[in-house]
C-alpha cells in the first residue's frame, strides 16, 4: 500500500533512503577527505609538527561538517538523493522545502546513525529522529531525472574518489623521506643492480605504510624496480628516531 502526504507526495521507501544516506556519506567525505589532503599536502607525512597538521585539518573540517550535514540545503535534495529520487519537504506542506537551519539541525541526528537507522526501520511514518523532531518528511521526486544520468553520476563518484585516493596516496608517499631514502639504498644495493641490469624507473605508485608518532617513525613500503633486463619488486623496512633521519634496517625481495 503506497503511503501519501497532504499533497499526495508519495513517501520515499525505506531503501531508498538508506541507500541515499550511504551515497550522501562517501560523495561527502571524499569531498571533505581531499580539501584536507589537498590542504595538508603531498608531502604532509614529512611534517615535523603535528600542530601544524592539526590546526590544518581543523580548518578544512570544521567548514567540512557544515557542508556534510548541510547537504540537502539546494531544494531538500542531497547528491544521494538525486541519484535515489527523492527529497526533503516540511511535514506540514510537502510542498515546502524546509529551512537550511532546520535541513541542517535534521541531519545533526546522523552523528547517532545507528538509532536513526533503527528509528526508521520501526517507524509506520517511514521517518527517522532527525525527521520527527524537525518536523520534516522524505518524498519521492515526482521530477527526478531520467535513470541514465543518476547511474553515471553515480559511477562516476566511485570512480573519482577510487582514483584520487590511489593517485594522492601514492604521491605521498613517493614525496616522504622515508621513500626516498628507500630508493637511495636500492641504487646502491648492488645485489638488485645485478638482477635488474641497471635501474632504469620505479613502478608508478608504491604500497605499504608509514607511521610516525610522537617523533618516532616505522615504515614498511613495497617498491617496483623497473630494470633494464628484469623488474624487481623490493620490500623496505625503515626506522626513524626523534629528531633523526629515517634508517633502512631491511631491503628484501618481495
Amino acid at each position: 500500500m503506497k503511503t501519501e502526504t497532504n499533497n499526495q507526495f508519495q513517501l520515499a521507501s525505506r531503501k531508498r533512503r538508506i541507500a541515499a544516506y550511504i551515497i550522501d556519506h562517501f560523495a561527502m567525505s571524499f569531498l571533505i577527505v581531499s580539501i584536507t589532503f589537498l590542504a595538508l599536502g603531498s608531502d604532509f607525512l614529512n611534517e615535523p609538527d603535528f600542530t601544524t597538521i592539526t590546526a590544518t585539518m581543523l580548518v578544512v573540517l570544521l567548514p567540512g561538517f557544515v557542508v556534510y550535514f548541510g547537504k540537502d540545503a539546494i531544494k531538500g535534495i542531497s547528491i544521494g538523493k538525486w541519484i535515489m529520487g527523492i527529497m526533503v519537504r516540511d511535514e506540514a506542506n510537502s510542498e515546502n522545502v524546509p529551512s537550511f537551519g532546520k535541513l541542517l539541525f535534521r541531519n545533526l541526528f546522523l552523528i547517532i546513525w545507528p538509532v536513526e537507522f533503527i528509528v526508521l526501520a520501526v517507524s509506520n511514518e517511514k521517518k527517522r529522529l532527525g525527521d520527527k523532531v524537525a518536523k520534516t518528511i522524505v518524498v519521492k521526486n515526482p521530477n527526478k531525472p531520467s535513470k541514465t544520468p543518476r547511474v553515471i553520476a553515480l559511477i562516476g563518484i566511485g570512480i573519482v574518489f577510487i582514483t584520487f585516493m590511489v593517485l594522492f596516496t601514492g604521491s605521498a608517499m613517493k614525496n616522504s623521506n622515508a621513500y626516498k631514502i628507500a630508493v637511495e639504498n636500492i641504487e646502491q644495493n648492488q645485489k638488485i643492480l645485478d638482477e635488474t641490469g641497471g635501474i632504469t624507473g620505479y613502478g608508478m605508485i608504491p604500497t605499504g605504510s608509514i607511521n610516525i608518532s610522537n617523533g618516532y617513525g616505522e615504515a614498511q613500503l613495497k617498491i617496483k624496480v623497473l630494470g633494464k633486463d628484469n623488474d624487481l619488486s623490493v620490500g623496505a623496512y625503515l626506522t626513524k628516531q626523534p629528531n633523526g633521519e629515517w634508517e633502512v634496517i631491511n631491503l628484501s625481495k618481495e
